[in-house]
């Protein structure tokens, strides 16, 4: 069911239940990149395209249209995603945070996190950043091998991405490091020395990917063309095992399926948006997801940035989609990304939201060591979470 922007008041929040509204959040996408990854599929755009432009007006804008469909705060978590969004003029993160608390006020201990790029995180920047309100920073290291790095289209030498991690862990409260695996010609004792040259840096929280081929990427143009070849599942496979032990024995277990952490270091914003909490998607081509009178409201903004901007600035919302989610959505959503986390999601959630689940292959899938046995909880195990679209798709009745 597709919502009118002009559909006055549809979206303003009932405050008679607003002691049962989910924590909120903010994600904020900054599109722009010096250089745009050939394996990239994320909405990104080159940094001459960020030239000329009052994109601070159209933020500014974009959080008043979002007030409109809840008005009620406080927000615990904010992240600056991209794109780079490290390349943000730090003024600018300072006033839209500015901005955020004056509307729905931020919580006192709110996580702020922001993506950073190593080449455009000196030390320097990373301290205005910090000022600026910045609280946790996400390195996009990707990788610790030069000949990969090149592969990747990176910019950033092995050195620089040690720089910056050690700055950032001595700037920021929290600190991750981003890696991609699974690449063409990777060997497990490659991925193993990679691991370790992590490791050695202290990192508290680290995000690590399967590199996956994507449609309407470079990366899926020379694929088909036969230009590379990726490894095999079995290879990936023993890649994934391999990362869930060195991280666990490192004393940062999985959290997540492609996110480690030391006790109090998961990313607050990413866990909440997991466990079906609220969050505003500000920026060109931004999803949301936000409770509101009529029901769980779904939100995606403008991809293209000029667009998003005119639609903006001429007094419409910026969004490309504003969608009141049916039944079989939530429940689909719910499952999905419940089942993302290494906790799971509670059985008693599950029924009072009304999700239908299949216990017959419930019981086959935890017979077959996929579903973990835990007490009012659906969980998958490690090995269930290799097939995890298969079992997500099973359990739901049909």
């Amino acid at each position: 069911m597709l919502l009118p922007s002009s559909w006055p008041g549809v979206l303003v929040a009932d405050a008679s239940r607003l002691e049962d509204t989910p924590a909120l959040g903010v994600y904020i996408h900054w599109p722009f990149c010096s250089a745009i990854c050939p394996y990239c599929d994320f909405n990104v755009h080159p940094v001459r395209d960020m030239q000329a432009a009052d994109w601070r007006a159209g933020y500014f804008l974009a959080l008043e249209h979002a007030q409109t469909m809840r008005a009620d705060g406080p927000v615990e978590t904010v992240f600056f995603g991209g794109g780079t969004p490290s390349l943000m003029p730090p003024e600018l993160i300072g006033d839209l945070l500015a901005d955020i608390d004056r509307r729905w006020g931020l919580a006192a201990d709110a996580e702020i996190s922001l993506e950073a790029n190593p080449v455009s995180a000196p030390e320097a920047r990373l301290q205005n950043l910090k000022a600026a309100g910045i609280t946790r920073l996400s390195l996009g290291a990707q990788a610790f091998d030069a000949a990969a790095l090149k592969f990747l289209g990176r910019t950033h030498s092995l050195e620089q991405a040690e720089d910056a991690f050690v700055a950032a862990r001595g700037i920021f409260d929290r600190a991750s490091l981003d890696l991609i695996y699974a690449r063409p010609d990777q060997t497990l004792d490659g991925w193993a020395r990679e691991l370790e040259h992590a490791l050695a840096l202290e990192p508290a929280h680290m995000s690590l990917y399967q590199l996956t081929i994507e449609p309407n990427t470079p990366f899926f143009t020379r694929h088909a063309a036969g230009k590379f070849d990726m490894p095999d599942e079995a290879l990936a496979a023993d890649m994934y095992e391999l990362t869930q032990e060195t991280c666990a024995a490192a004393g940062l277990p999985a959290y997540e399926v492609s996110n480690h952490a030391r006790d109090g270091h998961a990313c607050r914003h990413n866990l909440a948006s997991w466990r079906g909490g609220d969050y505003f998607g500000i920026g060109p081509g931004a999803h949301g997801r936000v409770h509101a009178a009529q029901g769980r409201v779904a939100t995606e903004a403008l991809a293209k940035p000029a667009a998003w901007l005119e639609s903006l600035v001429g007094g419409g919302d910026g969004l490309s989609e504003k969608r009141l989610l049916g039944h079989e959505d939530m429940h689909a959503e719910t499952v999905l990304l419940g089942l993302r986390l290494v906790e799971g999601v509670s059985m008693s959630r599950l029924e009072a939201a009304g999700v239908p689940l299949d216990k017959r292959r419930i019981a086959g899938l935890r017979e077959a060591g996929l579903i973990a046995e835990i007490p009012h909880t659906l969980a998958v195990t490690q090995a269930g979470r290799l097939l995890l679209d298969r079992i997500t798709d099973a359990v739901l009745a049909d």
